[in-house]
């Protein structure tokens, strides 16, 4: 599926907007998660292909377009309907009685809030401070289990709190994109949308951080500010899916396969763009990521001791010492990763947002 998506992206930047709706039209009727990347879709099509310059709307690109895309949508969901399936598909679509985590947290803005919840609560009950706590919320969040996510100390999230956050922050992105409609503008507004779903989202699933990584790897050769970008977001997500490859026949697998991978795109890639920092604030900045990204060694040697140290105790008998460190491998993994995907969020955020005067003029000539 992310090669339909690569190839709608192509289509867009070949000039062929209609070929790139459609596409994208049948790649959101393969999977719903791509609705994440809808609204930079919608905003550039309808800016780039449905007016014209002045504002003026092409009625015949919009008709086909339009009716290409609700004929990809009767095509997909036409048999749904006559069966009167539509609101069990919804329910599945949307599952907001899941809980505002997922059950491994994905390394995004609420895993942050979540670990914030229980360092605050664990002072509480060392300190006995009179703050009140949810009796809920004491083993909600850190039992590795589906279901609602109650805080202990921190005020309750709902759907509608991630949905707000999620459209404040997208629609800065957009405006961008409706001002400025051209294929690089749209690639980089595309990324972040689905990087803002991603961070503020009810219930992310840990592999949706692919929806940010694989269009963002076609920013990352074009200057050192998105390749380190795009390093420290790959670095994170990457790392952040090591859990779901668990067994003892794969670990060492999962490690040398990424770590060759790194070598290779760094070094590749460091030759063409490294751009050394040109003040102290930057200089400090390219030092606190390069220490960042170094962390991730005593990081994976920390998970695997505690993975060796649960896997032994629970070998002996011993479920309660198990049981109480069962999770600490993937808070630690979710939690640091989640810091360099939100880092790496806001470096791509004040990029598209800030600094488009010095970087936009050598891309907008491409349409």
């Amino acid at each position: 599926m992310f090669g339909i998506l690569l190839w709608s992206i192509l289509m867009a930047r070949n000039g062929n907007k209609l070929a790139s709706g459609i596409l994208f039209a049948v790649l959101l009727n393969f999977k719903h998660i791509y609705m994440y990347l809808a609204p930079a879709y919608f905003v550039y099509l309808l800016r780039a292909f449905c007016l014209t310059p002045s504002g003026q709307i092409e009625i015949k690109n919009f008709l086909a377009l339009a009716n290409a895309v609700i004929g990809v949508f009767i095509a997909s969901l036409g048999p749904f309907a006559v069966m009167g399936q539509i609101p069990q598909l919804l329910s599945r679509l949307f599952p907001f009685t899941r809980g505002l985590n997922h059950a491994y947290w994905a390394a995004n803005f609420w895993a942050l809030v979540t670990a914030i919840d229980r360092v605050l609560l664990r002072y509480i009950q060392l300190t006995g401070s009179s703050i009140p706590v949810d009796a809920a919320g004491v083993a909600s969040s850190s039992r590795g289990l589906v279901g609602d996510t109650v805080f202990a100390v921190l005020p309750q999230v709902k759907p509608i709190h991630t949905f707000l956050i999620t459209i404040v922050f997208q629609c800065a992105i957009l405006a961008k994109l409706w001002i400025n409609p051209s294929t690089k503008s749209f690639l980089t507004a595309l990324t972040l949308c689905g990087w803002t779903s991603f961070l503020f989202g009810w219930h992310v699933h840990e592999k949706a951080v692919l929806l940010i990584l694989v269009p963002l790897s076609l920013l990352a050769a074009e200057r050192h500010a998105y390749f380190r970008t795009y390093i420290i977001a790959s670095v994170a997500g990457i790392f952040g899916l090591f859990p779901l490859i668990f067994t003892p026949a794969e670990s060492i697998a999962k490690v040398v396969y990424s770590g060759i991978w790194l070598a290779a795109v760094y070094g590749l890639l460091s030759r063409r763009v490294y751009e050394y920092p040109k003040s102290p604030i930057y200089v400090l900045l390219d030092l606190c990521e390069k220490a960042y990204l170094a962390g991730f060694a005593p990081l994976l040697a920390l998970v695997t001791v505690l993975a060796l140290r649960n896997e032994r105790t629970s070998s002996v008998g011993d479920k309660q010492a198990s049981a109480s460190m069962e999770f600490l491998p993937l808070m630690a993994t979710s939690v640091y990763c989640s810091i360099g995907l939100v880092w790496a969020y806001l470096r791509l955020g004040f990029i598209y947002l800030f600094e488009e005067s010095t970087y936009q003029g050598q891309l907008s000539g491409i349409q």
